[in-house]
């Protein structure tokens, strides 16, 4: 195991009724001018937005309103929060919603209080933003565990990149796996996948030796892909879904990160697509990781075959190393197919014609993973996606 330090920020208030029981007490250690910052404006239709009014009215808070957070929050909308938050003198940001919205109000958090432009200043400067608005977040739709960390993944569309951001931690979340309940099926796989990836991708780091984040995180793979094929079976079992909302959690407030040097090869990859593409996250990684661990072989073959016995359940007697890595790929394969994500490309419908040779040669080339792709590596696994 790596050297390491931890230290985590986020006080996490989880269960039913956790925005009511807890929101008043924290909306009292803040400013009265409050920023809520949402999506497209399901939490009017689902009763979130009043509750959460109504909280905020009973504790004197002045209401700002930022709505219209995209699914891939764009640079430009994070400078029209970051303008809107100094205009109206904001103390605090209140973000609902699922990872966009969350994401997106870090790095508003940060640009709000800088004069220089953040993406520059972080990218070409390699600064660091050190004065933040503080922020909560109430959690709707789970799967990217924003909520855990201070990354932020923003599209610059006029650079055409779709890269990392840092901006605040949340000073609280809220996870209320009520609130997820009218999220729409295919939403629900596709924020679980991603959660599943977020997984595989730490534990695909190094050091490749088993040490015990990479056990703990066995447990949080095991308990995603019971939970997931639970939810098929019945969309409203609470209990699954509370299962799914904790894991989405466990799998990015670093836990799970402890000691090691994390791979996120395939969610660089899947960026720079989304970059050019505007696809939906959870699908794009499900076509692009069964290939790249394709690619990955022989590399990989160890930290594979340990998936292969540890969290699918596949029997080691009789089998090499190698046999039970390709086991784990293929196991891997047939769930994504068994929860309905798409296998290729086409299925998302992204056409044949897309740039896939600018995607490779934009993608960033990960430290920590067990093998180090070249971009034209990388373009071979698009093209295998495409196809």
């Amino acid at each position: 195991m790596n050297n390491f330090t931890y230290s985590y920020p986020t006080k996490v208030y989880f269960g039913e009724k956790s925005a009511e029981n807890n929101l008043p007490a924290e909306l009292e250690k803040i400013g009265k001018n409050v920023m809520l910052a949402y999506g497209g404006g399901s939490i009017k239709k689902n009763g979130v937005y009043d509750e959460l009014m109504n909280i905020l009215k009973n504790a004197g808070k002045n209401v700002t309103e930022f709505s219209g957070i995209m699914s891939n929050p764009t640079y430009q909308k994070v400078q029209e929060g970051a303008e809107l938050a100094r205009q109206n003198n904001i103390d605090f940001i209140l973000a609902v919603g699922g990872g966009s919205v969350i994401d997106c109000c870090k790095v508003i958090s940060a640009q709000a209080k800088i004069s220089e432009d953040l993406w520059t200043f972080e990218t070409e400067k390699h600064g660091s933003p050190n004065e933040f608005i503080p922020m909560g977040a109430i959690v709707t739709a789970f799967g990217t565990g924003a909520e855990m960390n201070n990354g932020a993944v923003i599209t610059h569309e006029e650079k055409k990149i779709k890269g990392a951001l840092w901006g605040a931690f949340y000073d609280f979340a809220i996870l209320d796996p009520v609130y997820t309940m009218t999220m729409p099926l295919k939403q629900v796989i596709s924020g679980a996948f991603d959660s599943l990836s977020h997984c595989m991708e730490t534990y695909m780091g190094t050091p490749r030796e088993v040490n015990l984040s990479d056990e703990i995180n066995e447990a949080c793979q095991r308990n995603i892909i019971r939970n997931l094929r639970a939810t098929l079976k019945n969309p409203q079992d609470i209990s699954a879904r509370s299962e799914l909302v904790w894991a989405a959690a466990m799998a990015e407030n670093g836990m799970l990160k402890i000691g090691k040097i994390t791979d996120f090869q395939a969610h660089m990859l899947e960026h720079q697509l989304g970059a050019y593409t505007d696809c939906n996250h959870g699908e794009g990684l499900a076509v692009i990781h069964p290939v790249l661990y394709r690619h990955m072989l022989p590399d990989a073959e160890k930290q594979f075959a340990r998936l292969a016995v540890n969290v699918w359940g596949i029997s080691p007697d009789g089998k090499s190393v190698t046999e039970l890595a390709n086991a784990f790929i293929s196991a891997l394969s047939e769930f994504i197919k068994e929860i309905g994500l798409p296998t290729k490309f086409s299925e998302m419908g992204i056409p044949e014609t897309t740039d896939f040779k600018a995607i490779a040669d934009s993608t960033v080339l990960t430290g920590g993973c067990c093998k180090k792709f070249t971009k034209e590596e990388l373009f071979a696994v698009l093209k295998e996606c495409a196809n």
